[in-house]
């Protein structure tokens, strides 16, 4: 039985997150003895995948799926699994994969577990270590049913090369025609994806405006990161919602977080956890945010990230 990989596109072209679910499936089936077969959805470049390890790729063209939709792409992933006869199913912990998730655990009557961060500890029983309330906890979690489906949590395990031959098949697949339309889709091309980048700045109320956003905007772009903001930010239209970051927003697991006046709410906090290393700039050195971070500066904004700006760029220049 192979291990069954879903690789994220996005465009075309694979995200990110895919090579690191390729690579974390290739540690799962070495120890099962087993192979990596992935399914690519309309991705121009999956080959690509055989670079970290994916032994077989499932290439599925269909104008259909042109736009996700949940339960066409789940049937889809699950009709590869059946074809393919697997008893792992890896996905990330994208948005995507959280539609995902559970659909295919109905379809296949899979066993789900979210928030991977390690290999298993044992393939027999099938036992994998998550995260558990709101990150604060580890929990090892055995799977006991035939199929199983593991959710790798973002920059957990990372993306590693182990070149392997994968031949590449065309499979087709008929999809129902769905509920949901897709009227349009707008995209802020010239920036950074939360979802992919390995650094977030992210700005909250102590910004005082929008017209302030530069600040963030100009770090961002020293460090080559991603802008992000608080939930109350994108309440009172400062920066648009798909921005918003946190519990109720997107959730973020990226190397490095910097919150910039943002007092650090329990949601907030819940929602970028699972970064590696969390920076906060704050007036007020009683901000919740303080007690989560790695590294805190007591501090206006307004003084310290020009300073940091001008130290980053010198940085840069002498390197």
């Amino acid at each position: 039985m192979s291990v069954l990989i879903y690789a994220e596109s996005e465009d075309g072209k694979l995200k990110k997150g895919a090579f690191e679910v390729a690579s974390y499936a290739k540690g799962v089936a070495d120890a099962m003895g087993s192979s990596v077969t992935a399914v690519a959805i309309n991705a121009t470049n999956a080959n690509e995948l055989g670079t970290y390890g994916v032994s077989k790729i499932l290439n599925i063209s269909n104008d259909a799926l042109a736009t996700f939709q949940a339960k066409g792409y789940a049937a889809a992933i699950a009709a590869a699994a059946k074809k393919e006869n697997v008893e792992v199913v890896i996905l990330s912990s994208s948005a995507d994969s959280k539609y995902l998730a559970p659909l295919l655990g109905v379809n296949l009557e899979a066993s789900v577990a979210s928030n991977v961060v390690a290999l298993p500890s044992s393939t027999s029983p099938f036992v994998v270590k998550r995260t558990a309330f709101t990150n604060k906890a580890f929990q090892e979690t055995q799977l006991n049913t035939a199929t199983k489906i593991v959710c790798v949590s973002s920059n957990a395990y990372g993306a590693h090369e182990n070149t392997t031959e994968a031949s590449l098949e065309d499979f087709t697949v008929e999809i129902a025609a769905g509920n949901v339309t897709v009227v349009s889709v707008d995209k802020a091309t010239d920036k950074v994806s939360i979802a992919d980048a390995d650094t977030v700045v992210s700005g909250g109320r102590g910004l005082k405006g929008p017209e302030n956003w530069n600040l963030i905007e100009d770090l961002a772009e020293v460090l080559g990161a991603a802008t992000a903001c608080s939930k109350p930010v994108s309440d009172m239209g400062w920066r648009p919602h798909g921005e918003h970051v946190g519990q109720t927003g997107k959730p973020v697991a990226s190397n490095l977080y910097i919150a910039i006046g943002i007092s650090g709410a329990i949601q907030h906090l819940a929602g970028i956890n699972s970064s590696k290393v969390k920076v906060v700039i704050n007036t007020d050195p009683e901000a919740p945010f303080f007690k989560a971070a790695d590294y805190g500066i007591v501090g206006d904004a307004f003084e310290v990230v020009p300073k940091l700006i001008e130290k980053l760029k010198a940085f840069k220049a002498a390197s």
